[in-house]
């Protein structure tokens, strides 16, 4: 069964980069036909997918996310990691890190939440001076 834990700074001063990396055990983040997504729940309010990378290591970002954001990955590592550029205070969510598989058809939208099988258990992030 595949694991995943996310691991980074909890607390990031406003205009610095955000930078997080997912840890997967129990499964290659190689291994077709999966991809490795970030999301994050600022509080009070629903989960915002962010974006995700495929086995392939092709990228796919939320739009309204997308100028701020990067996705990569060490596959000697078996890590992807987020960055989130120029964060604000609206940037301070529980962010997490999880697998998904979805269809061919709808590749670079918001996954539908029953094409999720794993997630990490989140990390909160804080953006303040």
């Amino acid at each position: 069964q595949v694991q995943l834990q996310e691991s980074g700074p909890g607390l990031v001063k406003p205009s610095q980069t955000l930078s997080l990396t997912c840890t997967v055990s129990g499964g290659s983040i190689t291994t077709k036909f999966y991809y490795w997504s970030w999301s994050r729940r600022p509080p009070g309010k629903g989960l915002e997918w962010i974006g995700y990378i495929a086995y392939s290591g092709t990228t796919y970002y939320s739009p309204s996310l997308k100028s701020r954001t990067s996705i990569s990955r060490d596959t000697s590592k078996n890590q992807f990691t987020l960055q989130l550029s120029s964060v604000t205070p609206e940037d301070t969510a529980v962010y997490y890190c999880a697998r998904v598989e979805p269809p061919y058809y709808d590749l670079g939208s918001s996954p539908r939440p029953e094409w999720y099988d794993s997630w990490g258990q989140g990390t909160q992030v804080t953006v303040s001076s």
